[in-house]
C-alpha cells in the first residue's frame, strides 16, 4: 500500500511517499489512515481539512484500504 504526499502533507512527513504494505498492521480504513497520521504526525491535527484519493478516486472514511491501493493524501489548497 503506496501512500503519496503532496503539499504541507509532504513537508509534515518528510518525504513524498511512505509504503505502509510491510507494517504488521496497516490501517483498514481511509479513517483509520487518518487516524495514523494524525497519532504518528500531530501537526496533520492541526489542518482545517484532509482529502484521501484512493486508486485516482476521492474516498470517504469509510473506504476500505487493500494491499495494492495507491493513496494520495491531498492538504487543504489556497490560491488567488
Amino acid at each position: 500500500m503506496e501512500v503519496l504526499l503532496f503539499g504541507i502533507a509532504k513537508d509534515i512527513v518528510g518525504s513524498t511517499q511512505m509504503d505502509l504494505s510491510e507494517w504488521n498492521s496497516p490501517p483498514s480504513s481511509v479513517g483509520e489512515l487518518k487516524d495514523f497520521l494524525c497519532s504518528s504526525f500531530p501537526e496533520f491535527g492541526k489542518l482545517s481539512s484532509l482529502a484521501v484519493a484512493v486508486n485516482s478516486e476521492y474516498a470517504q472514511d469509510t473506504v476500505v484500504l487493500e494491499a495494492g491501493d495507491e493513496i494520495a493524501i491531498i492538504p487543504p489548497v489556497s490560491g488567488g
